[in-house]
């Protein structure tokens, strides 16, 4: 029987952007090894380098996880009765990297702990999915930063478009906007495009062949395991989008066609998707493209209900913005983290 501790001084006063309370309390692991009959749950994480992970772990300042969990005492199922850092045996954490295209490869693939250095959201997911699942479960992260999804990250199925744009002198321009697989990111209506070495999708086609790359060698990044199931997706993504109007106007379409897109490569039709919002965007206050892109999540997650949820991470952040990893506070990577993983709690017991 795994032994649970309270965690109610975090959860219960957060507000997520999906239907249904905030978990009060989560187990410590119990160090046992998942039914490795089964074929292992699949969690793809996806978006730019927030995703990735700048949450500091050492030190005894505020802000860092050693001092979140020995001085706030949060999260006390990241640590046993003896202060270290607990190892889940049921949950592997499989991180892939590369930019653009294929290449690359692994840069962890471990038991589910905590080490020195950073940490993103996937220790949170890892925890939820861990403590749903009798089946072993792999967190498998494949992502870069300094990527938008209306360009680097764009999918298949996502056609090109056009988009009037205003200059500082009320000047409009109609734009076409390159659609998965064209090149520049860009053109002028009316002229004839002039490709560059980049081209919309690339670094979508990358991060997924190094995804299939992990599967296709599945039992060296979790052993003993011989079967698997895409069973959802994660995406924490936007900061590069709010940089540019015709990116940020789409960027519902996108998810929708991100969502179909991903779901075909991993044979995965009833695969979940998680979204999280950027930190800093107030949905109450939001103006501008980043209006634009918490309105597109909302509008893909109500195009999508019972198959996506936003998680809501303004009143989770601790302060900062995506474009500075919100200082590297390891409380905002944890928050976020395990209400993306309740999120997807909710919609599989759905």
């Amino acid at each position: 029987m795994k032994k649970v501790r309270n965690v109610t001084s975090l959860l219960a006063v957060l507000s997520f952007g999906f239907a249904g309370p905030a978990s009060a309390e989560l187990p410590d692991p119990d160090g046992k090894p998942a039914d490795m009959s089964k074929p292992v749950k699949v969690y793809i994480l996806m978006g730019q380098s927030n995703m990735l992970g700048f949450g500091k772990v050492a030190g005894d300042k505020d802000g860092t996880l050693e001092h979140a969990v020995k001085k706030e005492s949060l999260y006390p199922f990241l640590v046993d009765e003896a202060g270290n850092w607990t190892e889940r045996k049921d949950v592997r954490n499989v991180f892939t990297m590369g930019s653009g295209g294929p290449g690359g490869g692994v840069k962890k693939s471990e038991w589910l702990t905590i080490k020195g250095g950073k940490i993103g959201p996937e220790v949170g997911i890892g925890h939820h999915m861990g403590n749903l699942h009798d089946e072993p479960v792999l967190i498998l992260k494949s992502c870069i930063g300094n990527r938008s999804l209306g360009w680097d990250i764009l999918p298949p199925g996502s056609p090109s478009y056009k988009y009037d744009e205003t200059d500082k002198k009320g000047n409009k321009t109609t734009m076409i906007y390159a659609g998965y697989g064209e090149s520049p990111l860009k053109w002028e209506k009316g002229t004839e495009p002039k490709p560059i070495g980049w081209k919309a999708g690339v670094q979508y086609d990358g991060d997924v062949d190094r995804a299939k790359k992990v599967l296709a060698d599945l039992t060296k990044h979790y052993p003993e395991a011989t079967k698997f199931e895409v069973a959802g997706f994660f995406w924490w993504q936007g900061d590069k989008d709010r940089y540019n109007e015709g990116h940020a106007a789409m960027y519902g379409k996108n998810l929708g066609n991100l969502l179909k897109a991903l779901r075909e490569e991993f044979n995965a039709p009833e695969a979940k998707m998680v979204v999280a919002t950027l930190g800093q965007t107030d949905k109450e206050t939001a103006a501008g493209n980043e209006k634009l892109i918490i309105d597109g999540m909302y509008s893909f997650a109500e195009a999508n209900k019972g198959e996506a949820a936003v998680v809501y991470s303004h009143p989770l952040s601790q302060g900062g913005a995506s474009n500075g990893h919100y200082g590297g506070n390891a409380k905002t990577y944890m928050n976020i983290g395990l209400a993306m993983g309740e999120a997807m709690v909710e919609l599989l017991k759905k």
